[in-house]
C-alpha cells in the first residue's frame, strides 16, 4: 500500500511538474515561492493590520505570528527530519526544476505548512475571505511542485498541519478576546450602586 501512495505521489509529481508546465507557470511559479516575496507580502500585511485594525485584529497578528514559528518549526525543524524524505529534485530526473533544489527534505512542506497555518488563522477571525485565503496558500504550496522542489504528498501534509495549527490558534485567538472582554467587564465600576 504504501508502494502504491509514493508511485502515485510520483507520478501526481510529473503531471504537475511536467504535463501542465508552459511558459505562464514556468515564468509565475518561481515567484509565487519566491522566500522574499512571501516576506515582504507578510510584512506588509502585518503592517496594515496594526496600522487599520482594533485591538482583536492587533492580537490577531500576534497569534498570526505564534502560527508561523509553530507551523515552520514543526514542519522544517522536527518532522522533516523525522521523516529525512529526499527532494524529488535529489532523485528524480528529467524534472523541471525552476529554483535552487535546495539541502533540505520534503516531507512536509513548511511552504504549504506556513501558509495554510495563516489562511486556517485568518479565516476563523475573517469568515468571508476564507475562499480566498486557501486560494492564496493552495496557489503558495502548489508552486512548490511547479518548481521541482517537493511531491504533491509533501504539499498535502503541510496543508493539515498549518490548517490544524491555524484553527487552533484562530480558536485560541477567540477565547483570548472573550477572556479580555470579559475582565474588562469585571474591572469597571458598577454604576447600579
Amino acid at each position: 500500500m504504501l508502494e502504491f501512495r509514493v508511485d502515485l505521489d510520483k507520478a501526481l509529481f510529473f503531471f504537475i511538474n511536467v504535463t501542465l508546465s508552459n511558459p505562464v507557470t514556468d515564468f509565475t511559479m518561481p515567484i509565487i515561492t519566491s522566500d522574499n516575496l512571501l516576506r515582504v507580502m507578510y510584512a506588509v500585511d502585518v503592517v496594515l493590520l496594526l496600522w487599520k485594525g482594533d485591538s482583536k485584529v492587533r492580537w490577531l497578528v500576534l497569534f498570526s505570528g505564534l502560527a508561523l514559528l509553530i507551523a515552520d518549526q514543526t514542519a522544517a525543524g522536527m518532522l522533516k527530519p523525522l521523516i529525512s524524505r529526499p527532494r524529488p529534485c535529489h532523485v528524480l530526473e528529467s524534472i523541471n526544476l525552476l529554483v535552487g533544489c535546495g539541502g533540505g527534505r520534503s516531507m512536509p512542506s513548511a511552504h504549504a505548512a506556513n501558509s495554510f497555518a495563516q489562511a486556517a488563522l485568518f479565516g476563523v477571525y475573517f469568515r468571508k475571505a476564507r475562499v480566498w485565503l486557501v486560494v492564496v496558500a493552495a496557489l503558495i504550496s502548489l508552486s512548490r511542485t511547479f518548481v521541482g522542489v517537493h511531491y504533491p504528498g509533501d504539499l498535502l501534509v503541510g496543508a493539515v498541519l498549518g490548517s490544524v495549527i491555524g484553527i487552533v490558534l484562530g480558536l485560541g485567538h477567540r477565547r483570548f478576546i472573550a477572556w479580555r472582554a470579559h475582565e474588562s467587564r469585571k474591572k469597571e465600576p458598577d454604576h447600579a450602586a
